[in-house]
């Protein structure tokens, strides 16, 4: 069968367009919670509503009950919604004064919808499902219910919320959803979401053994494993490799410091909310704002190294790196897995560069960025520059600053020609950014590499140095992150790869299985002479049969495995099965080893 005859039987892939960028599902999404609220409370009197928004996949409402709704009850809310879409209800706008508003929610006794109210700016805007339901809403909707599509709705499950978010306020019942324009689409969705599960890192990490939590030590603080540690210590050796070859130099700094270091750096009065709370020996130290924090950041303490001497323009750059562990102050409800911790590694470095060297020395870190992209066999991805909003005041520093860092960004992705979009308002407080957003397995998008542009921080700390004219001069920042959150990379990594590690970091990279007792010294004199080489291989030494070893190498999704039996202890041979190329055959001892060697050390399968 040709190439083309192939492509041709091959379905075309279905497009799942994210809420955020699509005006037809935004409109079919909020209609559709609106239609879902109108089930409720039709089907359980006394309900109260909240809030309905769309989000990227879907929407949800958020309702005061007596009672959690269970599985028969979505099936229930479900059908209900079905004889709403097909009375074709027209979606009416109606626009009043606050005081009229205000009249009617309280003649329904929707106190949530008054506190709601409380917080909208004018126009007030209702819309109407007919003449038989309303709520509060900005819009935008379909003009019907009849424009929406039963067959490409779903009700997809249940969760406790707080009423805003705040663990001191009501407990609230949250109906997930999601609305499609066509079924097609549902059907794509919903096979997605039962691939994700299956590639849930919190699942297949447990069943490798890479990490755990556990209550005694606290939720969003992971426990790695001898395995897992492996694994991060590969990937952690891997950058550190590249980054020495980049004359890069290592720095270890504390996990806690004075506040004031964060006042200065701006973290204590613009990040506060994010950051563990302070710790003083006293009330009055602690109400003088005087102890210590947990840090947030790395930058401020790199800042410190940097300042400790004076430097020369010949000295520059200066570029300092460290896996420094930082700790944020993350509400429970937003903790998952390994993708939002409360105290997660960067891989951190801090450049301090002259104006003359910053975009070569931008570009140079978008090199490194895009190396390790390529190492882990990362493709599908995205630049986005990532500006300030000039609306917003959560900015600290000068127009003029930013305009300089923001066109730096800008020159640097011109200059090698990547496709990018801006994000306004997506920058730190302290200066612009350049984010790399990858698309995994299932088009879902994460923010992986940053790099950033700073001329704010130098001149809070009043940092300088020696120009070539003996005069004082002030350093530009770069701060870089090709991984971002170690933590965070792992459980992606986890799932884009299924669990199935390309060999140079796979914790385990070859496994002996042995037909019976009396092959084991063979095995465990080839194990040594793997390990030797520093490749990490072991013995499968269970006594379980040959059948049962082979289904336990696979589950444990081994890369390299060989059977050993009396042939290949004759010959002085392995033979060997790899997950990649299925069965490769008898070879030679030396063989192995230096294909081994050969195939991790140039990051490519066996």
């Amino acid at each position: 069968m040709s190439a083309a005859e192939q492509t041709e039987q091959q379905p075309e892939k279905i497009h799942l367009p994210r809420t955020s960028e699509s005006d037809d599902l935004k409109k079919i999404r909020h209609t559709t919670s609106h239609v879902m609220a109108m089930a409720v409370q039709k089907l359980f009197p006394g309900t109260q509503v909240t809030i309905g928004p769309w989000i990227e996949n879907g929407f949800y409402y958020d309702f005061d009950t007596s009672a959690a709704f269970t599985e028969k009850d979505l099936k229930a809310i479900k059908k209900e919604m079905v004889k709403i879409i097909k009375k074709k209800l027209p979606v009416i706008r109606e626009e009043v004064s606050r005081e009229e508003a205000e009249t009617r929610i309280k003649a329904l006794e929707e106190p949530y919808k008054l506190e709601i109210l409380a917080d909208l700016q004018e126009p007030i805007t209702l819309y109407h499902l007919g003449d038989q339901w309303w709520d509060l809403c900005a819009g935008p909707h379909v003009e019907s219910t009849g424009d929406l599509n039963p067959r490409a709705i779903a009700l997809e499950s249940v969760a406790g919320a707080y009423w805003r978010g705040d663990e001191t306020k009501a407990q609230l019942q949250r109906i997930y959803g999601t609305a499609w324009e066509t079924p097609e689409q549902l059907t794509e969705h919903k096979r997605r979401k039962e691939e994700a599960a299956r590639r849930d890192h919190r699942k297949v990490g447990k069943e490798l053994g890479l990490f755990i939590f556990s209550d005694l030590v606290g939720a969003g603080l992971p426990l790695w494993t001898p395995k897992g540690t492996v694994l991060r210590s590969q990937l952690e050796d891997f950058l550190k490799g590249e980054q020495t070859k980049r004359g890069y130099l290592p720095v270890v700094t504390p996990h806690i410091a004075r506040v004031d270091l964060f006042k200065i750096s701006g973290h204590w009065q613009n990040y506060q909310e994010d950051m563990f709370p302070l710790m003083s020996e006293n009330d009055e130290d602690r109400a003088s704002e005087h102890g210590f924090v947990m840090k947030p950041m790395n930058c401020p303490f790199h800042i410190q190294i940097y300042k400790n001497e004076l430097r020369s323009y010949r000295d520059l750059p200066i570029r300092l790196a460290e896996f420094g562990t930082v700790y944020r102050y993350e509400q429970s409800g937003e903790l998952g897995g390994l993708t939002r911790v409360r105290g997660f590694t960067v891989d951190d470095s801090h450049l301090f560069v002259t104006p003359d060297q910053l975009d070569d020395e931008f570009l140079k870190v978008v090199d490194l960025i895009l190396s390790v992209f390529d190492k882990l066999q990362l493709k599908n991805f995205k630049a986005r520059l990532s500006f300030r909003d000039p609306e917003s005041d959560k900015y600290i520093g000068s127009d003029e600053a930013w305009e300089k860092s923001q066109n730096a960004i800008r020159r640097a992705v011109e200059t090698l020609g990547m496709d990018y979009f801006e994000g306004i308002g997506e920058a730190a407080f302290y200066g612009p950014k350049l984010d790399f957003i990858f698309q995994d397995v299932l088009d879902r998008e994460w923010q992986l590499g940053t790099v950033q542009v700073d001329y704010n921080l130098p001149e809070r700390f009043e940092l300088e140095y020696v120009n070539a004219e003996g005069d004082r001069s002030r350093p530009i920042m770069i701060h870089r992150a090709p991984f971002g959150s170690l933590e965070r990379l792992i459980g992606i990594l986890i799932e884009e790869y299924a669990g199935d590690f390309p060999l140079w970091l796979a914790p385990e990279q070859v496994r002996l299985l042995t037909v019976s007792e009396v092959h084991l010294p063979f095995a465990q004199k080839a194990v040594e002479q793997m390990q030797a080489q520093g490749i990490r291989a072991q013995v499968d030494t269970s006594g379980e049969r040959l059948g049962k070893k082979i289904r336990n190498a696979e589950k444990a999704k081994i890369p390299v495995m060989s059977v050993i039996g009396d042939k290949e202890v004759e010959a002085d041979s392995l033979n060997i099965r790899t997950r990649v190329s299925g069965e490769l055959g008898a070879m030679p001892m030396a063989e192995v080893l230096e294909k081994l060697g050969d195939a991790i050390s140039t990051y490519s399968a066996f």
